[in-house]
């Protein structure tokens, strides 16, 4: 008989890429191990191709499993939405994992509270956070990315969005420092310390540059780091002027020993949901989309 590839034998691919491992894979999908590993050679035969090969300890896929993995996620997220499409889902019962892309600046303060809102309803649920490497909206199209949460402007028809809320960068500071011991420095009294500047990709100038350029001023960037997070550490050691997302330095500021401080003239910055229009209707995902929004409000 020959094999041919059904949904199930795709959600047992799906949960194989995933866990990297036929028992964790079974234990997802709540099949025995000897009938996952079965499931795992039909896919084998069905695909001519290895899909998962030995490599240590573990198993890895291969580099035609890890090229096919976003179309079967876009086919299974597609076969969901069709299958539910006017139907009521429960919550409480629901199994899966959603992959959310995400500014650093952001997961900090939001991926918790997005983690913690989701456990206590949807304890099958797993939230899957990854940085940021590509604003590419290929993976909102492939379906290897979910939800797409950062300062992205995207117009493109396919790509649904919504505004989370608008984010204020402010000047941090270490408290004890003797710029934290003022008040509100002034941009002359930024400009005498060395600041810290978070780029992913590596820039020492940013919107504060134009700040200081408006004044006749100019700062020394000493460090260049990619995340906020880190600048904010760096900070909380050194005497070096940063910048960060103002809920990330409310919420961590006492705790890293750092004061925050709004600095005029740098723009506000929109923090947006992204997703592909496949999934509009989904409505375990329109679910998680209302989870998000509600636990910023």
């Amino acid at each position: 008989m020959s094999d041919q590839l059904d949904l199930n034998l795709l959600r047992v691919f799906d949960a194989l890429l995933q866990d990297g491992s036929v028992t964790a894979a079974s234990e997802r999908l709540h099949l025995s191990i000897p009938a996952t590993s079965r499931a795992l050679g039909r896919l084998r035969r069905a695909m001519h191709d290895p899909i998962l090969v030995r490599a240590g300890r573990g198993m890895a896929p291969t580099p035609f499993a890890l090229r096919t993995a976003p179309r079967v996620r876009s086919l299974l997220d597609e076969a969901s939405a069709l299958i539910s499409a006017d139907r009521e889902i429960s919550i409480a019962e629901l199994k899966r994992t959603f992959t959310i892309r995400i500014n650093d600046g952001v997961a900090v303060t939001l991926s918790a509270a997005a983690a913690e809102a989701t456990a206590a309803v949807a304890p099958g649920v797993t939230l899957r956070f990854v940085a940021e490497g590509s604003e590419s909206i290929e993976a909102l199209r492939d379906g290897s990315v979910d939800l797409d949460i950062g300062a992205t402007d995207v117009t493109t028809p396919d790509i649904r969005d919504a505004l989370l809320y608008r984010e204020r960068i402010v000047g941090i500071v270490r408290a004890d420092s003797p710029l934290g011991k003022r008040r509100r420095p002034t941009l002359s009294q930024l400009c005498e310390y060395p600041h810290v500047s978070a780029s992913r990709r590596g820039r020492a100038r940013g919107p504060l540059d134009d700040v200081l350029d408006a004044a006749g001023l100019h700062r020394r960037v000493a460090a260049v780091v990619p995340t906020s997070a880190v600048a904010a550490l760096l900070v909380s050691t050194s005497n070096y002027v940063g910048l960060a997302p103002q809920r990330l330095a409310e919420q961590y500021g006492e705790a890293l020993g750092i004061r925050w401080f709004p600095i005029a003239g740098l723009p506000d910055i929109e923090v947006r949901l992204l997703w592909h229009a496949r999934l509009d209707a989904d409505p375990a995902q329109r679910w998680l989309r209302e989870t998000i929004r509600d636990a910023l409000s």
